[in-house]
């Protein structure tokens, strides 16, 4: 038996699950989530928990056993208290600003990266508090968006390892590496 998938998911008060035919629905404060099902996986929905059993031993059942809890327990703190993920950008005139749903990003290219913010996500940009990094944070309550979301805008420039210049996430901590040195023993 999975250690993860045994333990039942608690369901806070204001929070409803439900379980119609191959899918979950989790309800809450802030929003709706909605996963699918995979054959072979069984939800129990209690009156304050929720429990995940399967089918048979089969190798493919026991790998879902815990995922499947997993995802549910994802989804119900999601809709209870969000998902947040806080980024830096870092570098003399690199600057984020937001333009509707549309996130622009100046990161030392010869024009700044548009990129569309996807439904689901909201993305805070605070005033600048210093010339040399910009914070900025991406919220949402679905876990895997955010996390991704966050990932494809730290894609855009990622952190140098020689000047440090880039987008990182706030608590990472990028390895600086020396630079060439001139050495006298040379041609």
């Amino acid at each position: 038996m999975s250690r993860v998938g045994k333990k039942p998911v608690s369901v806070p008060v204001g929070v409803t699950v439900k379980v119609p035919a191959e899918e979950i629905v989790v309800n809450g404060p802030k929003g709706e989530l909605r996963q699918r099902l995979t054959p072979g996986v069984r939800v129990a929905v209690g009156e304050k928990e929720v429990l995940v059993t399967r089918e048979s031993d089969s190798k493919q059942h026991r790998a879902l056993h815990g995922l499947y809890r997993a995802l549910i327990q994802n989804m119900v703190l999601g809709v209870t208290n969000g998902y947040e993920k806080r980024l830096r950008i870092l570098g003399t005139g690199y600057r984020v600003e937001l333009k509707g749903r549309v996130f622009s990003i100046v990161a030392g290219f010869s024009h700044p990266v548009d990129y569309p913010i996807p439904a689901g996500i909201e993305i805070e940009v605070p005033k600048a508090t210093s010339r040399e990094y910009m914070d900025f944070i991406v919220r949402g309550i679905d876990k895997q968006l955010v996390g991704e979301v966050a990932a494809q805008i730290r894609r855009v420039r990622p952190p140098d390892i020689y000047q440090g210049k880039g987008i990182r996430y706030s608590d990472e901590h990028v390895r600086r590496l020396e630079g060439k040195s001139f050495g006298a023993g040379g041609k």
